[in-house]
């Protein structure tokens, strides 16, 4: 990998220095009568762009020199404007130090956050199993945040003694209550999926603690999935987009509930819990899971992403390079970061 400084960063580092031959160049040819001396005060101030504190320090010092030397070669050492100059340069570079410390400071404390956040992070989502039972399986998580590695989309994948059993979900809101709830949600299911026998009890435990734990009218929308290797698919769907199932031919559908059910966390009474229901789900067939940024994503003339305009997308023998040209070609038809966060779940059911 290359050290290579992008460039912007090697035009900033050498402007001082760029800056401060000019200022001189300038005020040789102009001569002692006009005085452009306390400009070379500029080279600290733009050394404290970038850089540490003792660069700053040595560009100011090298400034003071400078006025030092075309003093006098102006003949104007003693000359009120030189020491005026001087004392320009002084104050800037002192200015630039001191801010160059403060940078430096807020520069160590947001790399110990990001390294936080990274860690929490991993925790919170994860990485999935590259396989799983039958599956083989691929992930993929665009956060609207800039910088964020994580925001309130969720899912995981469990491989359990009653079968492989999965979850994705969509917090309702952003921030850091968001990321609280999936959180709180995947706790959940982590516990629940590996303790209950069947996927409508792990999805009624989840909801208990959801309806217990979340305050104020938040909710989460969520798919649970679970194939215990009967060539089916159970899914619960708690008001969430149906996912994609894409056939070995080629052929695309979005199997829905008879009946869907409110997100979790809404705490209705009397209130049915979501039905299970099954799709057929066959060596060489795909189950794309995903959450509403994918298919709300919108191009400048307002129209959705469709997703099964281009499911042959996944035709790529590798899940994971399959999901990529997803995600590339939503970003491409979004022309930019998505305005929401987009996670998407590829299950591929191997062929043996």
């Amino acid at each position: 990998m290359s050290d290579s400084k992008p460039p912007h960063l090697t035009v900033l580092a050498i402007l001082p220095f760029a800056v401060m031959a000019i200022v001189a160049a300038v005020d040789v040819g102009a001569g002692p009568g006009v005085g452009y001396l306390p400009l070379v005060s500029l080279g600290p101030a733009f050394a404290g762009l970038i850089g540490g504190w003792r660069r700053t320090a040595l560009i100011g010092a090298a400034a003071l020199l400078l006025c030092t030397a075309l003093g006098i070669y102006n003949e104007s050492y003693s000359q009120r404007r030189l020491y005026t100059a001087m004392a320009s340069v002084a104050g800037v570079t002192a200015a630039g130090v001191a801010a160059a410390v403060m940078r430096q400071r807020r520069e160590a404390e947001l790399a110990s956050v990001r390294s936080i956040a990274e860690v929490a992070s991993r925790v919170l989502l994860r990485p999935v199993p590259r396989s799983a039972g039958p599956l083989r399986i691929a992930s993929s998580y665009t956060s609207a945040v800039a910088d964020a590695r994580i925001g309130g989309d969720l899912y995981e994948v469990v491989a359990s003694p009653h079968g492989v059993r999965i979850i994705l979900g969509d917090v309702q809101g952003k921030g850091l209550e968001a990321v609280e709830t999936a959180a709180l949600v995947l706790g959940a299911f982590r516990e629940a999926a590996h303790e209950e026998v069947d996927l409508t009890h792990v999805g009624a435990r989840v909801e208990r603690v959801v309806n217990r734990e979340l305050q104020g009218e938040k909710f989460v929308t969520a798919v649970l999935a679970e194939v215990a290797g009967r060539h089916t698919m159970t899914l619960l769907n708690y008001g969430h987009p149906a996912p994609m199932v894409v056939r070995q031919d080629g052929t695309t559908c979005f199997p829905e509930p008879l009946r869907y059910a409110p997100p979790l966390g809404l705490g209705l009474p009397d209130i049915v819990g979501p039905q299970p229901y099954e799709v057929d789900f066959v060596p060489g067939d795909q189950v794309l899971l995903y959450t509403d940024g994918v298919s709300e994503a919108r191009d400048h003339t307002g129209a959705f992403y469709s997703l099964g305009e281009h499911s042959s997308l996944l035709k790529d023998h590798d899940p994971e390079a399959a999901l990529n040209a997803i995600r590339a070609e939503l970003v491409r038809h979004a022309q930019g970061p998505p305005h929401d966060d987009a996670a998407m779940l590829l299950l591929r059911y191997q062929e043996r």
